[in-house]
Formats: structure tokens, sequence, C-alpha cells
């Protein structure tokens, strides 16, 4: 989907969710098939990478209202406010930082030593480069050569979760 479009709404949102003490991690458009709506996937958390159910549901009364004024949808869609979860994408460089030593799978918009997707430990970020450890060989690329990226499920990161629940 549009990201021009989905880029707009994360600029018209996210004042309201900071204002509601959340960090917007993800707006996505997902289009549905055969003329069902859409539906409109907003991930928040708190700085901590908490989020309540109650949490959820403050975020979508509100911005629910400003998305029914500001009508940046000309479709039917539904909103989803939902937390990153544990498999969480990673779409800040904050991201990339805090999961550090953890493994993720991230894809490329163009190839970087001739290959688009990685899948290995995070070594964070330096200097604005993305670090990741493939096989023993450590690669770094642009922030923004980075077309999507996510945690891998692992026994590290579920008792991290444990730890430290989101």
């Amino acid at each position: 989907m549009s990201s021009v479009l989905t880029d707009k709404i994360a600029e018209m949102i996210e004042p309201t969710i900071e204002g509601l003490g959340f960090e917007l991690v993800r707006v996505q458009l997902f289009s549905s098939p055969r003329g069902e709506a859409s539906t409109l996937q907003v991930m928040a958390e708190k700085e901590d990478g908490t989020m309540t159910v109650e949490g959820c549901a403050k975020i979508s009364r509100e911005i629910s209202t400003l998305l029914d004024v500001e009508d940046p949808i000309d479709s039917e869609y539904v909103l989803e406010v939902s937390s990153p979860g544990l498999d969480r994408p990673l779409t800040r460089k904050k991201d990339f930082v805090n999961y550090a030593g953890f493994e993720a799978k991230i894809e490329l918009i163009k190839a970087v030593e001739n290959r688009k997707r990685y899948r290995g430990i995070l070594l964070g970020v330096e200097n604005d480069l993305i670090l990741i450890k493939v096989d023993g060989e450590k690669y770094q690329f642009d922030f923004s050569d980075v077309l999507k990226a996510k945690l891998v499920m692992t026994d590290e990161l579920v008792e991290r979760s444990a730890v430290n629940p989101s």
C-alpha cells in the first residue's frame, strides 16, 4: 500500500499518540480482497516497550475521532491498534539498538553484497549503519535501505520478555 498515505497518516496521528504517553511504532494499511474493508494497523507502545489493552483502547478512541475528521483514506477501513508484540517489527533506529544481541530478519530495498535478505544477530547501530552478524560475518547497511525488519521468535527473546514484559 502507498507509503505516502501511511506516512501522511503517521504524521497526522503521532502527536495524539505521543500526547497520550505512547510512541508510534508503525502504521500499515492492508487491502482486503473482494471489496471488503481494508485494515489500518497502528502499532504503539510506551517508551519502556509496554502496552496494555486499555492503552490500545485509549489510542483507538482518540485517533479514530481524528481520522474521522481528517478522512485520509478514501475507502472503508477497520482501525486496528496493537502492541508490536514479541517478534516485533523493527522500524526505528532505536529498535535496532534496543534489541542488539537478538536474532532478526532484515530485508533491504536494494542488494548489498549481492543479497537483499539477512537473518542473524543484531549488533546495533553505528554511524547510522545497521549492523548484523550472519554466519560469523558482519554486515552493515544504511537504515534508509531497510525495507522491513523484525525480530525472530527465539527462546532468548521469550526469556527477556518474561523478565521484562511488554
